[in-house]
């Protein structure tokens, strides 16, 4: 598809608007447009967030054992996000926004239908697979009775619109890879938006609507992202998107499909050992009793909210970065991608100085038991201290996808993974009490972010090359 001539360097009309060089996210100064891009990911990724807590709300109305089926559902439904919005997510926005800094935009319409497709396959193979082996999933997690049946009238309906949660993801990452930010955060916000009323009214019964209960809520979340990946695709169709999605007219080519999963593939299995991790220290703290266990829920909660402001921000720096190791700027890649770090790290780690000193500011919003507070409290003191090394990590994880080189960060969450694993088994051994799980916490992520920073900066990101007239 090189044969396509170029918007942004067309060889015949030498315009100089349309070059590489006078593209602003390879000129303007990196950071203003990395927090321009930022906080409309924000908005976008603290809506998704609070329609979980939403939907988690309309699940308690129908008891206990709803909220038990809800926690057994949960890590499948958050794996499935982190993989398509994140992980495969980065790599279509690397790939794309990498053929934009080339000066190639045939080349990358012709990604975004393979991006497309490989969004579509994917989620059908989740759609599948929860739906064959989902109760059996949450069956090895300690599902049981009452609620093992709640998780799985939640996942029967759920997991259908995996394919659409997919569709949805993957788009925005095309747009976001062209620079456009300001799109796929408000279809999300919508999204979210569409996710807490239709949930709420098909699981709860609004008005003259009948109650579905868990399938209900779940069935909200499909609509909603039927309605999202439906608007996307029209939009990228439309001719309005600087990317245009030509389904009709472009033919799979196996090289675009590596350029994508190459990085993608690599990437998504960061979520996986991010999911294994939760649940070995889950599985950790639940030995040690209800008001640890509790103590520990209220503070990885916390975290539910933490994690899309580190995302927001390294989504931000993905067609920074791309951009610029398409044109062959690597100095300016490298210098976004430690711009967006800085910023993570120093937002993420001021939060987590705050709820360290004092974390009934946090705690105190979910209990006031003494013995949960003080449970809380110790999680917090151990593990908020480190939260800025964990947004440092996170958002260098995604500045790697949009050079293209994914296997560092997975490196590093290899060694997270093995300090957690090893460490819980020592303590569980030792039967140590919970500071010491809190502690292995806050180490786990301490190695993460340093793991991360150290393996950027000893991979090559490619080689300069002189800046097209």
């Amino acid at each position: 598809m090189r044969r396509a001539v170029s918007e942004f360097n067309p060889p015949q009309n030498g315009n100089p608007t349309n070059s590489p060089a006078a593209n602003p996210l390879l000129t303007g100064p990196i950071l203003p447009i990395l927090l321009r891009f930022s906080l409309p990911n924000m908005v976008a990724m603290l809506a998704t967030a609070l329609a979980a807590i939403a939907e988690t709300s309309y699940v308690g109305q129908f008891g206990a054992p709803a909220l038990a089926g809800m926690a057994l559902v949960f890590p499948f439904v958050m794996l499935q996000n982190m993989m398509s919005a994140g992980a495969m997510g980065g790599g279509v926005s690397s790939a794309v926004s990498r053929a934009l800094g080339a000066g190639d935009v045939g080349r990358a319409n012709v990604l975004a239908v393979h991006a497309l497709w490989i969004g579509i396959t994917l989620g059908l193979f989740y759609m599948v697979l929860m739906e064959l082996l989902g109760p059996t999933f949450m069956a090895i997690l300690g599902g049981k009775g009452e609620a093992l049946a709640q998780a799985v009238a939640y996942g029967e309906v759920a997991f259908v619109g995996s394919v659409f949660v997919w569709i949805v993801n993957t788009l925005s990452s095309v747009i976001r890879g062209s620079g456009n930010m300001k799109v796929p955060s408000v279809t999300l916000f919508a999204v979210a938006l569409a996710q807490v009323l239709m949930g709420g009214a098909l699981g709860l019964g609004w008005g003259p609507l009948p109650q579905w209960g868990m399938r209900g809520v779940a069935a909200g979340g499909v609509l909603a992202n039927l309605c999202g990946a439906l608007f996307l695709w029209s939009y990228l169709s439309s001719g309005r998107a600087k990317i245009q999605l030509q389904v009709r007219r472009t033919t799979l080519d196996r090289k675009h499909l590596i350029d994508i999963l190459r990085v993608g593939a690599v990437a998504c299995i960061s979520p996986l050992q991010t999911v294994l991790t939760i649940l070995i220290l889950t599985r950790l703290v639940a030995t040690l009793g209800t008001q640890a266990l509790a103590g520990y829920g209220i503070g990885t909660r916390l975290e539910f909210l933490l994690v899309p402001i580190a995302f927001a921000v390294g989504v931000a720096s993905v067609p920074l970065v791309g951009m610029a190791i398409g044109a062959g700027q690597i100095a300016r890649a490298r210098k976004a991608a430690w711009t967006a770090a800085a910023v993570a790290t120093a937002v993420l780690e001021s939060l987590g100085l705050i709820v360290t000193l004092a974390p009934d500011v946090w705690s105190s919003l979910y209990t006031q038991d003494p013995s949960v507070l003080a449970s809380a409290a110790s999680y917090l003191m151990w593990a908020g201290p480190f939260y800025g090394l964990f947004g440092l990590g996170l958002s260098l994880y995604f500045s790697s996808l949009g050079a293209g080189k994914a296997i560092g960060p997975v490196i590093a969450g290899t060694l997270r993974l093995l300090v957690v694993a090893l460490g819980g088994a020592l303590l569980s051994y030792w039967q140590s009490p919970a500071w010491m799980i809190f502690a292995l916490v806050g180490a786990g992520m301490a190695v993460y972010g340093l793991s991360t920073v150290w393996i950027i900066k000893i991979t090559p990101w490619g080689e300069a090359t002189r800046p097209r007239e």
